[in-house]
């Protein structure tokens, strides 16, 4: 059985509703799935988790959260190398700039991107919920 780690950072709700989503696709599934906040999730051992679903918003310059979910990433970033994982987010303002950042480091890191990442605009609406839920779903296959 596929065991995943859900981590967000969340300071509108938004990024929470998706990590949500992507635990009830990978739950769906029969995945044993946890759910943590970034600050949570530190000193966590990856290799507990079969994959794992990554979630930030989009902060100031287009820069991921950096209070509590850089720290927690730059924490684990070694060490992702070969591990499954998924990335996602929501933005208010840009172009989604950050997550294709993000997305270029975490390749650059070794990790298996299970499937593009997912952002939304704001709150997710259907669209974004729904392919969250195939994250979900993704990370629980592998």
């Amino acid at each position: 059985m596929s065991k995943i780690a859900v981590v967000y950072w969340s300071g509108t709700g938004n990024t929470e509703a998706m990590a949500t989503a992507i635990a009830d696709g990978a739950k769906a599934q029969g995945a044993n799935v946890s759910i943590f906040t970034a600050g949570e999730f530190v000193g966590k051992n990856l290799d507990e988790f079969t994959a794992l679903a990554l979630g930030c918003p989009a902060m100031g310059a287009e820069v991921l959260e950096e209070g509590e979910f850089q720290p927690m990433w730059d924490e684990i970033k070694d060490k992702l190398s070969g591990k499954n994982i998924g990335l996602f987010g929501s933005y208010g303002w840009g172009t989604g700039e950050w997550m294709a950042t993000w997305k270029a480091e975490a390749e650059e890191l070794g990790a298996k991107l299970v499937v593009p990442p997912v952002i939304g605009n704001n709150a997710p609406d259907d669209g974004v919920l729904a392919n969250c839920q195939a994250l979900g779903v993704a990370l629980a296959a592998v």
